[in-house]
């Protein structure tokens, strides 16, 4: 098990070419929640979708918080906090023909005390593991190129310029129902976990992510490069980074009058 410390910081954009941002996220006060989606749907639509879905999850936190020490309690308050999401903007759609087509990605991302991270997600908000000069996607699209790179009818250099790579498979509010992949993360320090939309994957490779987030002290610095890399590279679309920055956590040294309370 490890014992971890942890900074983290945020930043949101709606990028150069995109009229509003449509983007939404949420950390909780304890930061042990984390929350990214970028809506779809039209002018309005978008941005209600995401607001929706990161609104469910916080008031679930506010409800009844994940537990810390329990694996499969997490695993099944993910599971409640995106099917919430799902339900919240699939209902409010149905009576508001303005909003009928609305719909958002999402990534959940909840800390354990056993060093821990777990990982739910729709769509293809993403997120991202940095270790030792080496960076992982720990999340996989759920986009038709992706499926047809899984399948073998397209290579993986083929994906990076196709151009239905926008065409999500899945996502959050289109259905009454919604399938929810989840991914658990054993963290060790110095790690990084990286969470963004499209907004940041589109322009940026993993490997120009990590070179990024390995040359950056601190989680403000990481996301401020991040968008600032992303806006030189013309951000066709909204970008929304968190990036949290693991540290061990000091041992604590027990004093004469800590140990006398033992016995």
């Amino acid at each position: 098990m490890n014992s971890l410390n942890w900074r983290v910081s945020a930043v949101t954009d709606r990028g150069l070419v995109r009229a509003d941002n449509q983007d939404s996220y949420y950390i909780s006060p304890d930061q042990r929640v984390y929350v990214v989606a970028d809506g779809m749907g039209g002018s309005k639509g978008g941005a209600v979708a995401s607001r929706l879905a990161v609104e469910a999850v916080e008031m679930l936190w506010k409800r009844h918080p994940p537990p810390a020490d329990d694996r499969e309690g997490i695993h099944q308050w993910l599971a409640e906090a995106v099917s919430s999401a799902n339900q919240t903007v699939f209902s409010t759609a149905a009576v508001s023909p303005e909003l009928r087509r609305m719909g958002t990605t999402i990534v959940v991302a909840v800390q354990s005390d056993d060093g821990f991270m777990h990982i739910a997600h729709v769509g293809d908000s993403r997120a991202y593991l940095v270790r030792n000069n080496k960076t992982v996607v720990l999340t996989q699209d759920h986009t038709m190129i992706m499926e047809m790179l899984i399948n073998g009818h397209l290579t993986p250099e083929q994906l990076k310029t196709s151009p239905f790579r926008h065409y999500l498979t899945r996502c959050v509010g289109h259905k009454s129902k919604v399938e929810i992949d989840q991914t658990p993360v054993e963290l060790v320090p110095g790690d990084w976990i990286i969470l963004s939309t499209d907004g940041l994957s589109a322009v940026m490779h993993e490997e120009q992510i990590g070179e990024v987030v390995e040359k950056c002290d601190e989680p403000g610095s990481v996301c401020d490069t991040l968008l600032a890399e992303t806006l030189f590279e013309g951000a066709p679309d909204n970008i929304t980074v968190v990036a949290i920055q693991y540290v061990a956590a000091p041992v604590k040294v027990m004093s004469t009058a800590d140990v006398s309370q033992l016995y």
